[in-house]
């Protein structure tokens, strides 16, 4: 049935996915408990349909109730919590709650630096989600610093022509051109 219900979301079908992902939550809740791994699955991946549809509010709902157990089941260094943490952020940051998804994401970072060290891909993805949290909170020299940092070893590790170092690129080019065009429009208003 999970498997349905993801072929269904893989499809856009979001009715029939949501149907089925609610009924293998339930079920779960039922057999395995409210906190078994499998159960928090099933809550992600309907947390996932709900937010895919733009539907901030009931994606937010079930996200937080996943992190909260999956910190108390996996802990708070876990892979999966993790996810689950940088679902919940990728929530607010949809919502513009820019400072709710800064504290995640500063708090995801730390982590993934301590666990995976600073090089991984999830780390490095961590890094630039929250560099885009400083740019869209209007903090630019916070995020180019973020994203010279990226740039920089995702070359090292990537190459300079793979797709994650090219996005970096652009993101680090974004976040310059928007940082100047704020300062040229500020000084032409006086």
């Amino acid at each position: 049935m999970a498997n349905l219900a993801a072929t269904y979301q893989n499809q856009g079908r979001w009715k029939e996915a949501k149907e089925l992902e609610l009924k293998v939550m339930e079920t779960r809740v039922r057999v395995l408990g409210g906190e078994h791994p499998d159960t928090l699955t099933s809550m992600a991946n309907l947390a996932s349909t709900y937010w895919k549809q733009g539907q901030w509010s009931e994606a937010e709902k079930i996200f937080a109730k996943v992190v909260e157990a999956s910190k108390n089941v996996l802990g708070e260094e876990h892979p999966d919590t993790l996810i689950s943490i940088a679902n919940l952020a990728s929530t607010y940051r949809s919502q513009g709650r820019w400072n709710e998804a800064e504290k995640l994401e500063v708090e995801m970072l730390g982590t993934r630096k301590k666990v995976l060290g600073e090089r991984h891909p999830d780390t490095l993805r961590s890094t630039g989600n929250l560099a885009s949290t400083y740019r869209n909170q209007g903090r630019g020299n916070k995020a180019e610093k973020l994203f010279v940092e990226m740039v920089e070893m995702r070359k090292e590790v990537l190459g300079e022509g793979h797709p994650d170092t090219l996005t970096s690129m652009a993101d680090l080019s974004l976040t310059l051109w928007k940082d100047d065009w704020e300062k040229r429009w500020n000084e032409a208003l006086g």
